[in-house]
Formats: structure tokens, sequence, C-alpha cells
């Protein structure tokens, strides 16, 4: 395949290249791409060293796949151009995700939904996947009325920039703000923009988009998303109401035999997720699983994940592979 990674100086783009490379996927000729001020960069590959080219370039190339995590008004400009050479672009901005056109897809719950006609595919935020991988065994069995998510987000989700505020103001070096106050021992229940309604942006992605992944509009999720000082890994708290009845050990084997799940839930050993330990990891890790006591058909559970892997890059490639093992992406794209 020959595979263009769009926005591979960032974060996302550098996770993007280890995770093809762990996953061994099948590139003839990898091109990667960044802004016009990353140009002729260097980047390194499977011991290959590769010169950064612009995104006209890449389209010119028509790479069989394009993997994009370059923000979304670089998405809405280009991802059109790469689609109609033919290219597959995986998009890891939030710009298409709500395109009723488009389909938003977490390879293990609706990868099945795709088709060769489908040029512009996108991945899910990052809060999102984590929360509808747990959800959509439970939705099956039991049936959700409401979601009441809390997340305690890592800075690395906001980019390089939260990074190294952290890492100086816990040094106590004075540096540039990636957020409108410090982070260091912090936290700031304010993830991206303020809407209208009073919610951020990111409190919407995840009421609106496990709507569209489950394809059901009839259960609602409502969300309060927190930043917090940790480098690496979401933690989401989660209250689910359903419309039947669960047990909690069918409710353990359940997500036990859901693919990408790990259960972590023993409090007699203090066995619970934690970003520490999912930090670098694929796996989707569950835990602090329990009734609300409170009301009926009501479910507590605390989900981790590594926000860059598999509420990114991973995910991205899982879409990419499920293209080629089901031959919905040409080998070979004819001018």
């Amino acid at each position: 395949m020959k595979v263009a990674v769009v926005g591979a100086t960032g974060m996302v783009g550098e996770v993007m290249l280890k995770v093809l490379e762990e996953r061994n996927f099948p590139i003839s000729e990898l091109l990667l791409v960044a802004s016009e001020r990353s140009v002729g960069k260097k980047l390194t590959y499977k011991n290959k060293e590769y010169s950064i080219i612009g995104l006209a370039d890449a389209v010119a190339a028509r790479p069989d796949i394009a993997i994009f995590s370059a923000g979304g008004d670089t998405s809405l400009e280009w991802a059109p151009k790469f689609a109609e050479v033919g290219t597959t672009v995986i998009d890891n901005s939030s710009a298409w995700r709500m395109d009723p056109t488009k389909k938003l897809v977490v390879p293990e719950i609706n990868a099945n939904t795709l088709t060769a006609d489908d040029k512009i595919i996108a991945n899910p935020n990052c809060s999102t996947i984590q929360m509808v991988l747990a959800l959509d065994p439970l939705h099956k069995k039991y049936q959700m009325k409401r979601v009441v998510v809390s997340t305690y987000q890592s800075v690395s989700g906001t980019g390089v920039k939260a990074v190294q505020q952290m890492e100086n103001e816990a040094a106590g070096i004075e540096g540039e703000m990636a957020y409108p106050h410090p982070i260091n021992r912090n936290a700031l229940p304010h993830c991206d923009v303020f809407l209208e309604n009073g919610y951020t942006k990111e409190e919407m992605k995840l009421a609106r988009e496990p709507q569209k992944i489950l394809d059901d509009r009839t259960f609602s999720v409502t969300a309060t998303a927190v930043r917090i000082p940790t480098a690496g890994g979401h933690s989401e708290s989660v209250n689910v109401e359903f419309h039947n009845d669960f047990d909690l050990a069918e409710v353990r084997q359940l997500l036990s035999e859901t693919p990408g799940i790990v259960v972590q839930d023993n409090p007699a050993t203090n066995t619970y997720p934690m970003p520490a330990f999912a930090n670098g990891r694929d796996e989707v890790f569950v835990g602090r699983i329990r009734r609300d006591e409170t009301q009926p058909n009501t479910l507590n559970m605390w989900i981790v994940a590594d926000n860059l892997r598999k509420g990114a890059a991973t995910n991205a490639v899982q879409i990419a592979e499920y293209l080629v093992e089901h031959g919905l992406v040409p080998r070979t794209v004819v001018n």
C-alpha cells in the first residue's frame, strides 16, 4: 500500500508511525506529510529516513490511504482533494464526524458498515472511543436509557504545547500557556471551547458521537469534561441507566469477552484502571463496576485508555487494516 500520514510531525502523527510499525501495516511506499514549515525535515520509520513533503505533493502522489491528524481546517480543505484522486482518507479531526454522509467508526463496533465507496472515514473523539467500546455490549444486552459521564483527560489530548506547560509548571519555569490557567496540581473543567449552551465542544462530542456510532438515538448522554495533569491516558467515570436490569457477574463477563477490553476490577487487591498503567497500551480498561444504589437498573464504571493510541492512532490504523483485509481499498490507485 502507498500510505500517507498527514500531520506526521504532531503528537498523534508520531504515535501513528509507531503503531503502523508495531502492527507491521503493509506499506510499500510511505509519504510523511505536514505543513509547509515542516517540509524538508526528516523523520525515521523502520530505520529509514524520510523527508517531509507538503499536502499538494502528497495529493499528486495519489496514495491508497491517507491517515489525517492535522486539525479540522486542514482536513476540511484537503481530505476531499485526496478523495477526488481515489485515496481513502481516515481522519482524526472532528471535521467529518457528524457529517451524515460520512461513517464514524470504531472497528470493533461498526467497521462492517464500511464500503469501497467510503472515501472519507471519520475517527471518533478519543474519549468517545473508549466509552462506546465498553457501552456497546451492555447496550445490546440491557438497552441504555441515559449515560452520565465525567472525564479526567490527559494534557496530551491538547498537544505538545500543553504537555510543555505542565512540565514547565512542575519545574517552576515560566513559559507559553496552552490553557487559561495553570494545569500542574490543578483540574480544569474546560476541554475545547465553550459553546452557547454552556457545554464545551468536547462535552457535546461525547453527547452526540455515541448515538451515531451505535446507530441509535433512543439513549442520551450528558458529559462534563475535565483536564487533569497527567501526561498520557484519559479516564472516565460513567453512570449508565438501562431499560432492563442486569447482573454484575454477567456485566463483567460481557466486558471481558469484548475484543479490545480488559476488565481490572478487584477492590480487595486495589485493582482498577489507571492512566499510568494504560499509557502505551491499545486496550480499553474497565473497573470499579458496581450498581448505582440510588436508582434501579443503573451501573457505575471507571474506563481508562491511552488517548493517543486507541483514542486516536490505533483506532485509525485498525480502520485501515479492516479496509485492506476486506478489499475495500485498491492496492494501486489508477491515474
